[in-house]
């Protein structure tokens, strides 16, 4: 395990996380007790928990997992179905956490809300977990599983949270071989910035506060951890990237042929009097200006909405994408991708889906699957279809070429989704590899 990263509070800015583990690890309860011990709710909130009628608790003890659990049927059952997103703060940093399903049929869930976390919180509940005589220890499925998903998503830190440590009496023996059984998965798969907490969401030990009933952890707390971890943007040093959503004209009264482009930087910055890419066309033009609600800008970065005006009089309508002319994107028709499959009908090649790449959508096919990915040994085998959780590594082939980068270099621009053409569902995410690409 890393040490933890330590950065000036003015430079630690917003924090998006996650939370994720198998079902019952206490995934709620312990977003609850974060937003309860840091004063992260209001009074009226705290009283309608504590007049639910779907309780998970005894006696007059708050269920703090129903700050999260707001459909009906997550609290009929028990259980997290949707992605629940709640947003606090401490003197100290902003945060926005997404609460994720457990159950295996949630998954794609799960890497709904993992797709733009800076960090997630990988909850093991101690009494699940198989201690074996011979000192190792059998991880869950779904422990590596959201494991797994973190490294293909390149979540930067990973918090491994061994709750329910009041179920073992504070046992630091039991607390060490998960840690160590864990490092050894997280080593295999590539994970490094790691952080391991004992704690007890439902006691609130090392949560917000340490507590008396684990001296012999000297660390910091949950929330000690969560306002430390360095969120640097690496997209403000990486080469401009800006998908067009919308071409802007003058309401037909002007005089001037007014013509921008208006859509979100996806990465790097962009100034007046810039020599930009237009991809997939492929000629280059000159930034005129830069627009904005507030008014015209000199320059603008990561992030930002803005309209665009060229110089150039050029074809660009909404899917192109305006990019750095010294370092463009990687033009394509065929990638490589790893693919994490989302529907419930299996994966069939022959089939025609649409890919949804920023703001361009292609007609797409899944050419073949290299190997599918085995969450428990890490091996990876044949196959010839993919099913509902399946991770693989696959070709894909689309209709008109598309300006992508490697998803470990860009995340905006190496991700895509797959759509049925039929049902209009999302059937899969996928992730472009590196250099597989042509």
């Amino acid at each position: 395990m890393t040490s933890t990263n330590t950065t000036a509070i003015s430079e630690r800015g917003l924090l998006r996380f996650i939370t994720a583990g198998s079902v019952d690890d206490g995934k709620s309860t312990l977003i609850g007790r974060l937003l309860f011990d840091s004063k992260g709710i209001f009074a009226d909130q705290l009283d309608a928990i504590s007049r639910a009628k779907n309780k998970r608790t005894v006696g007059d003890t708050i269920d703090l997992s129903l700050l999260t659990d707001g459909l009906e049927a997550e609290r009929e059952q028990g259980i997290t179905i949707d992605v629940a997103y709640r947003y606090f703060a401490t003197p100290k940093r902003k945060f926005i956490i997404a609460d994720t399903p457990g159950h295996e049929q949630y998954t794609r869930n799960m890497v709904t809300g993992a797709s733009t976390a800076d960090a997630v919180i990988i909850l093991i509940d101690v009494s699940k977990v198989k201690l074996n005589d011979d000192g190792s220890v059998d991880l869950l499925t779904q422990t590596k599983r959201h494991s797994t998903i973190a490294r293909l998503l390149q979540i930067e830190h990973v918090i491994v949270a061994v709750n329910k440590m009041d179920l073992v009496n504070y046992d630091q023996t039991v607390y060490q071989r998960i840690v160590d059984a864990y490092s050894a998965f997280a080593a295999q798969l590539g994970l490094k910035d790691i952080h391991a907490v004992p704690m007890s969401a439902l006691a609130g030990d090392n949560v917000v506060t340490a507590g008396d009933n684990m001296p012999w952890y000297q660390g910091p707390t949950l929330i000690d951890l969560l306002e430390s971890l360095s969120v640097y943007d690496a997209c403000h040093d990486e080469p401009f990237r800006f998908p067009v959503q919308l071409v802007a004209r003058h309401n037909g009264h002007e005089a001037n042929d007014f013509r921008g482009y208006m859509g979100r930087i996806e990465a790097g910055s962009v100034r007046r009097g810039q020599k930009v890419l237009l991809q997939p066309g492929g000629q280059e033009a000159t930034v005129k200006d830069i627009l904005t609600f507030d008014g015209s800008l000199e320059s603008a970065n990561v992030g930002q909405s803005v309209t665009i005006l060229l110089n150039e009089y050029l074809d660009i309508s909404r899917g192109d994408m305006l990019t750095e002319a010294e370092r463009p994107a990687t033009l394509s028709k065929n990638l490589k991708a790893d693919l994490c499959w989302l529907s419930e009908d299996a994966l069939d090649v022959r089939r025609k889906y649409w890919l949804k790449h920023t703001t361009r959508q292609v007609a797409a096919r899944v050419t073949g699957i290299e190997s599918l990915l085995d969450i428990n040994t890490q091996q990876r085998r044949e196959a010839d279809t993919l099913r509902l959780n399946d991770i693989a590594t696959v070709s894909v082939t689309v209709q008109q070429a598309i300006a992508t980068d490697a998803y470990a270099d860009l995340r905006s621009t190496g991700a895509f989704i797959l759509i049925d053409e039929v049902t209009h569902q999302t059937v899969a995410a996928g992730m472009i590899r590196p250099g597989d690409s042509d």
